[in-house]
């Protein structure tokens, strides 16, 4: 279908993969639905999307670690008479350290952003596209959710949840004419660390991280493409087939030296 007069919502469009992922859609004349809790950067990222690509841009200020906002962001999409074509749930985070130690309050918080509310937005919306037998998903998952993740337990565990969720659903309406992708990402130069409080991790001292342009772009063909799932990057394509093949606790082992913090020992 023509993207000319079509929708597509971001979740966590300001920054990183989802500005990129926002950037490739406004390009091919999408018109655009970005959530953020940050009114200002919202507005910020809309002005430049209109005035680069001409193309209409709504803002809507919605806080997703909230029960009830993936809720409250269908209803106004829908008062307003939009019909999304496009759905990206990109918003995600972590959180750094050993379980024992973490913030639990803070850990229930990622798992509502991560999953809940990533499966609350995709039923919404794939329930209309499934009634017009048209339209595109995108999960952004991770290579995370393939192998244990020492000092990264929670981050991990969702991403598991939204690669094997996306699956899923996947086969469920491959007849219907909607379309799911699930993007695959490693260690990428985003916020994603300062957020989680993980910037002293060996992993992410040591490596060089991946481009968000890329990761996105990486996603986005995938997305047009109607692929079920896409790994970014070769390193992260061999550190999947790797996982595969090792037994879970030498991964699990493997992994927590390299999320290790880099001024502590790992045994």
């Amino acid at each position: 279908m023509n993207s000319k007069k079509q929708y597509a919502l971001v979740t966590g469009a300001t920054s990183g993969i989802g500005y990129g992922l926002a950037k490739l859609l406004a390009k091919d004349g999408y018109n655009l639905v970005i959530v953020s809790r940050d009114k200002k950067m919202a507005e910020l990222k809309a002005a430049e999307f209109e005035k680069a690509y001409k193309i209409k841009v709504i803002t809507i200020v919605k806080d997703l670690f909230n029960h009830q906002a993936p809720f409250e962001l269908y209803d106004e999409i829908k008062s307003q008479g939009i019909k999304i074509n496009v759905l990206v749930n990109n918003a995600g985070q972590g959180q750094y350290g050993e379980f024992t130690n973490t913030d639990l309050k803070r850990e229930i918080e990622i798992i509502q952003l991560n999953i809940i509310s990533l499966v609350a937005l995709t039923k919404l919306f794939l329930k209309e596209m499934i009634k017009r037998g048209e339209g595109k998903i995108l999960n952004v998952g991770s290579i995370a959710g393939k192998i244990p993740g020492p000092y990264q337990s929670v981050y991990h565990g969702t991403k598991a949840f939204v690669n094997s969720f996306t699956e899923a659903i996947r086969s469920e309406v491959k007849d219907s004419g909607v379309t799911i992708t699930v993007l695959l990402l490693g260690a990428t130069e985003t916020d994603f660390f300062n957020k989680a409080d993980m910037l002293n991790a060996k992993n992410v001292q040591d490596s060089k991280l991946a481009d968000p342009a890329i990761v996105a772009k990486d996603g986005y063909e995938a997305l047009m493409k109607d692929d079920d799932k896409v790994i970014s990057g070769f390193k992260n394509k061999m550190q999947v087939a790797m996982g595969n093949i090792l037994p879970d606790d030498v991964v699990a082992d493997k992994v927590r030296k390299q999320q290790a913090p880099k001024d502590k020992a790992t045994k």
